[in-house]
């Protein structure tokens, strides 16, 4: 849950705000691009509260795992960089990475990108699951 949160705040603050790329929904009026940023930032700030007392909570108990931990950063990271461009962008069409422009390149950095975090992260879940260590 963190990693998807946090992908959705890097998307949100570089993409949306900081290079007004796009919004999470460009297909109405600059109001409803900025509400639907609003509601994204907000989405992504109740996942990451809710992931970090997920998280303390396996700290408590001490059954956290930090190489699981980390896969499911990047797998949740990955997920959502994936879902992000293929079903947001390609599927539902909500928005483009970018307008003006060429689409393929940006769409295969973006989806590449997503998939190396997504195999990066299945690789560590692996490791962590056949050697486990936790912390006490």
């Amino acid at each position: 849950m963190i990693g998807v949160a946090v992908m959705a705040a890097v998307d949100e603050i570089v993409f949306h705000q900081l290079l007004g790329w796009h919004h999470f929904y460009d297909r109405s009026t600059p109001s409803v691009a900025l509400f639907s940023d609003g509601l994204l930032h907000a989405a992504e700030l109740l996942a990451l509260v809710g992931g970090f007392f997920w998280f303390a909570d396996l700290r408590r108990r001490q059954i956290l795992a930090p190489r699981a931990a980390w896969g499911g950063f990047l797998l949740g990271a990955g997920a959502f960089q994936l879902f992000d461009g293929l079903v947001d962008h390609k599927v539902l069409r909500l928005h483009q990475i970018r307008y003006g422009v060429h689409l393929l390149p940006y769409d295969v950095v973006w989806n590449v990108a997503g998939g190396v975090l997504l195999v990066a992260g299945a690789v560590l879940t692996w490791r962590a699951r056949s050697r486990p260590a936790r912390i006490r």
